[in-house]
């Protein structure tokens, strides 16, 4: 079972200083943080703030690929955590066939944003998360999620993988 998730924002560890993607559930108001790495929040944010680049950038790269093979980018799920790292996966039709790809979840979101495709986070997942997730409506206040972040168990802060 999975539950389809949007970019509520991208953030800074208080701890780390390590980028933190926040997906948030679209039917319900859990919030995800998912740690990722510099280059990665960098590409997720160029989209977020449709700022275009003179040359392609890699995630650019794979959605060109991808419309030159006439395959299409159906949807990306974060379907594990495990070990306190992310995985996820990036379903494609090629030819009228699915084809399923292993990808970091920064990938995934930054490919999703720019081919505007679902992201959906398993259940397992947020299950498994239960502990740095959040449900409560933050939509109108940033700062509160910024609370929410530097409120975490510090133990769980930094832990978590892309």
């Amino acid at each position: 079972m999975e539950r389809e998730f949007r970019i509520k924002g991208l953030m800074m560890d208080p701890i780390t200083n390590s980028p933190i993607v926040i997906l948030q559930d679209v039917e319900k108001n859990t919030l995800l943080p998912i740690w990722v790495g510099i280059f990665e929040a960098n590409a997720i944010a160029l989209q977020i703030e449709r700022i275009d680049t003179p040359r392609p950038m890699t995630h650019d790269l794979i959605k060109n690929v991808v419309s030159q093979l006439d395959a299409e980018v159906e949807k990306v799920v974060v379907t594990e955590l495990r070990e306190n790292t992310f995985y996820a996966l990036i379903h494609l039709q090629c030819n009228a066939e699915p084809v399923i790809v292993d990808s970091r979840p920064s990938d995934a979101i930054a490919l999703a944003l720019r081919t505007d495709c679902p992201i959906f986070v398993s259940e397992q997942v947020i299950e498994s998360s239960r502990n740095i997730t959040l449900e409560k409506d933050l939509s109108s206040d940033p700062e509160e999620v910024k609370k929410w972040l530097e409120n975490l168990n510090p133990e769980e802060l930094g832990k978590y993988k892309m």
